[in-house]
């Protein structure tokens, strides 16, 4: 019988000491114990073919819940193999929990969903993807997984206590029983503790530099930037729970990123379709259209857009000023000399959005990049030491 490391049994004997449960699922008293089990589980290598990835893999908890396995040029994560590579970056899993369902609202435009395509409806349904996904976590069916789960009998006994006796012997309700513990994990404050400076400075208990404070002004200005024309969540900017997105869907005009498109095999005039991806999206009008993704942590789980073309966040911000800027400089990027490159499905572009505003000086840029690294969460604020 596989068992598991003792700090994570020891974790599942006191979960199994208080657990309640019912036929039909877990009950709200036993929520905190459906999330202890959701953590041994998000950390467990056994739940994928080669024992040897789990969730935690590429979303460490010590490193933003971001992939610290890519390649310095690269952005694409490992599979469970050794070899296989996907062909977008892994987000991370900060403040995930706050994606509201993938819908369309009153406008018809398609909001939330997990995934950069929004196809998994809910956390639950995200946590199902990845070890049933052959590039990444590898393991062949369901019934596959729920006979790893069986094989621990910590997992035994605490998915009876929170579910019911036969839950491991049904591979359907196995499945979705794990599912809802790794959502549960991940609706946890670990994920979303909003402690960064941002919010001491919210709740008056830190100061913003001259610098920070330009920043923020012209974040969440309607005048001088399109910054939160997509990154406001919240109706007020001082909101104490803005995650940054309102999780639209947009076409910025990413360029390819070369150096991991060689490295994951695929052919050189690849093109994501983003949205429309999805299996519930048939409009070609959305076409390389990607989720809008939180800022929380933006400074330190670089690299950054859905396929990890640029390196630095300050980059980021000067892409985005490309747009608004008449300037030859304007047009390069820094970090490779060269033009940007061109929108791969230009048909689709946000336009009224990405040319919202004038052109900013460096002064500016470099007072945003300041206030994005005040999102950073308490726990983390060691790393920023590191992306200077």
């Amino acid at each position: 019988m596989m068992q598991l490391p003792n700090p994570t049994r020891l974790m599942l004997s006191s979960l199994c000491a208080v657990a309640v449960f019912t036929t039909t699922g877990p009950t709200q008293a036993g929520s905190l114990s459906l999330e202890l089990l959701g953590e041994a589980l998000f950390h467990d290598e056994n739940l994928s073919m080669n024992r040897s990835q789990s969730c935690a893999s590429c979303h460490t908890p010590d490193l933003g819940f971001s992939d610290p396995r890519r390649s310095a040029d690269g952005a694409f994560s490992l599979g469970d193999d050794g070899e296989s590579l996907g062909n977008r970056n892994a987000p991370t899993a900060s403040y995930a929990a706050f994606i509201p369902p993938f819908h369309q609202n009153s406008n018809g435009k398609w909001i939330g969903g997990l995934f950069w395509d929004g196809r998994a409806n809910s956390l639950e349904d995200q946590a199902g993807g990845p070890p049933l996904n052959p590039i990444e976590m590898g393991i062949p069916d369901k019934a596959t997984l729920v006979q790893r789960l069986g094989e621990n009998p910590d997992y035994t006994e605490a998915f009876a206590r929170l579910f019911s006796p036969a839950v491991l012997r049904d591979d359907e309700a196995g499945f979705t029983a794990m599912t809802q513990a790794i959502a549960a994990f991940e609706r946890g404050e670990e994920f979303a503790p909003f402690s960064s400076k941002y919010d001491l400075y919210l709740a008056g208990k830190a100061e913003f530099s001259k610098e920070e404070e330009l920043g923020r002004t012209l974040f969440f200005s309607e005048q001088f930037t399109n910054c939160n024309q997509c990154h406001q969540l919240r109706s007020s900017p001082i909101d104490a729970q803005e995650t940054f997105s309102d999780y639209s869907y947009h076409n910025i005009g990413v360029p390819r990123n070369p150096a991991t498109v060689a490295e994951a095999g695929m052919p050189s005039d690849f093109v994501d379709d983003g949205l429309l991806a999805n299996p519930q999206v048939t409009d070609p009008a959305q076409r390389g259209k990607f989720r809008t993704p939180t800022l929380r942590n933006v400074a330190v789980t670089g690299p950054y857009m859905h396929n990890g073309v640029f390196q630095d966040l300050r980059t980021v911000v000067l892409f985005y000023n490309r747009y608004n800027s008449k300037a030859e400089a304007a047009q390069i990027n820094p970090e490779t000399g060269q033009p940007w490159g061109a929108a791969p499905v230009p048909g689709t572009l946000s336009v009224p959005e990405l040319t919202h505003g004038p052109a900013l000086e460096e002064r500016r840029v470099d007072a945003l990049v300041a206030f994005l690294k005040t999102l950073t969460d308490e726990r983390y604020e060691d790393l920023l030491e590191e992306v200077q």
